[in-house]
């Protein structure tokens, strides 16, 4: 049972790199998406010089947008990462590693559901044709997988919403961020 062991933490070890990438994802999109919305939140400010009614919804708008950001991109992978809450179980996660090794899929998939059996039932074929199985998927990096370059792709949206900030301050116009920032941070201020 060393090997079937084995297996599991194998398939842990995937589940943990699985939701490690999705939280490197969502840092990627709360960045990106949050400073563009910022950004955008600013602009309005800037060229509408809005009443304090108007601001202040901007503002509230503005939190929710981030707090709704933080929670989907950040929070929620961080939850399943530390099992807080439901993420994919093995059978789940069997077929994402399948879907990357395909030598693997149906040996995986067939392993998880004998060992389910064995649980139920106790016989030493059974046990015995598990312990093979799991012998046969040892040698398999389960969490190569994952591939963390994969979230390059997604860089230039957490670069582009800083680029335009060294933009603002580099070119002189850095009184445009921070006089709208200002506005819409004391929101309930007439200006």
């Amino acid at each position: 049972m060393e090997a079937s062991s084995e297996i599991y933490l194998k398939l842990e070890g995937f589940i943990k790199k699985y939701y490690t990438n999705e939280l490197l994802r969502g840092v990627i999109f709360f960045v990106g998406l949050g400073l563009l919305y910022l950004l955008f939140t600013l602009f309005i400010e800037y060229f509408l010089w809005l009443k304090p009614i108007g601001r202040t919804v901007l503002f509230v708008f503005f939190v929710v947008v981030e707090a709704f950001l933080f929670i989907r991109f950040v929070a929620f992978p961080i939850f399943k990462l530390f099992k807080l809450q439901k993420g994919i179980n093995f059978e789940e996660a069997s077929a994402i590693i399948g879907t990357h090794f395909t030598e693997v899929s149906d040996k995986l998939t067939n392993f998880l559901q004998l060992s389910d059996t064995v649980n139920q039932e106790k016989s030493e074929l059974l046990a015995a044709s598990i312990e093979q199985k799991a012998k046969l998927l040892s040698p398999i990096p389960f969490s190569n997988a994952i591939n963390f370059n994969v979230n390059k792709r997604y860089l230039p949206l957490a670069i582009l919403p800083i680029l335009f900030f060294l933009f603002f301050y580099v070119s002189g116009n850095s009184y445009v961020i921070s006089q709208s920032f200002e506005r819409v941070v004391n929101f309930k201020k007439q200006f």
